[in-house]
């Protein structure tokens, strides 16, 4: 192993707290070697430092594409501790490996309920890596039988088995459909706004009715939902609603109006975009401005999109 590596090691298990990131970076791009180092110094270090080291390697992969803890946070899948495990499935939200599978499959099985939704939502991308043929059928079955015996297990907390369901819409299946139907029904109103959220995934026009009615919910959180499943489904009738919704209360509820008015796309849409390019607040004019880059992108001519990009600051002309 290497000196810097193993100094930092040590210095984490004495107690100390979480080094400055700079130190952390040694923690990247671990060969096999190294990482089987780390394996076994792990359980040693302080839960408390666990927690907040994993932690805040979430945030520096987070900030900083080039980095890969990867191997941290596969040794945090067996950790002792529930939120250590929870942070590292998270951790793992852009790793496409399919070896992943069994271990976050495994998870869906864990004591807490939040480490068992959290794994259903991380086994989503496996599902649609699946859908469109670029993983091997083996894997993609696993995460999908697996997804789908904790969705229609009665018994299971709520939560696990609408992140479940969410990460299942992916697949065009009558079963799937029925399960979405079912959740639209559901007395907990995390189960609907789940629902409304897969039926924008499923990208099937056929919930358009149920999208269009839930857009003006009393609950910011369903509005947020409906308005970027409109924009999924692409739902060219609800411009004139989406346009509402970009005043509304909620700053997140206008930003997901504005994304959908870019995947919409239309004259009316563009209108309304370039309106709130203009905006006070500096969230909503960048919102606006990046749903309207994908408004040209992809409904106007590339030409006119590539010639918005050169006139923006920074880039070259």
């Amino acid at each position: 192993m290497n000196q810097p590596l193993n100094a930092l090691l040590e210095e984490l298990g004495k107690g100390a707290q979480i080094p400055a990131r700079e130190s952390l970076y040694l923690l990247s791009n671990l060969d096999a070697d190294d990482a089987a180092c780390v394996r076994t110094a792990w359980p040693e270090l302080l839960v408390e430092l666990r927690q907040q080291l994993i932690a805040t390697l979430v945030e520096v992969t987070e900030a900083d594409f080039e980095v890969n803890f990867g191997a941290i946070f596969r040794v945090g899948l067996d950790d002792q501790d529930a939120e250590v495990r929870k942070t590292a499935i998270e951790g793992l939200w852009e790793d496409q490996d399919v070896r992943l599978v069994p271990p976050l499959a495994m998870r869906l099985k864990d004591e807490e309920a939040s480490v068992r939704a959290a794994a259903a939502t991380s086994l989503g991308r496996f599902v649609l890596l699946g859908e469109m043929g670029k993983i091997r059928p083996d894997p993609f079955t696993q995460a999908y039988e697996a997804l789908l015996a904790v969705c229609q297990d009665t018994a299971e907390h709520f939560d696990v088995r609408r992140r479940a369901l969410e990460s299942l819409s992916y697949v065009d299946a009558e079963n799937i459909t029925a399960l979405i139907r079912e959740a639209y029904t559901a007395p907990e109103e995390k189960v609907r706004v789940s629902a409304v959220f897969a039926m924008g995934r499923s990208a099937d026009a056929q919930w358009g009715p149920q999208v269009k009615q839930e857009l003006f919910s009393p609950n910011p959180e369903m509005r947020y939902e409906a308005a970027w499943a409109c924009g999924e489904l692409q739902l060219a009738d609800t411009v004139p609603e989406l346009e509402e919704l970009a005043e509304d209360v909620d700053p997140e509820v206008q930003e997901a109006a504005l994304w959908a008015l870019g995947q919409i796309g239309g004259d009316k849409a563009r209108e309304i975009l370039q309106r709130y390019c203009t905006a006070e607040s500096e969230s909503i004019q960048m919102a606006a401005e990046a749903a309207l880059d994908e408004l040209e992108f992809l409904h106007g001519d590339l030409a006119d999109f590539f010639d918005r990009l050169a006139k923006e600051p920074g880039q070259e002309p």
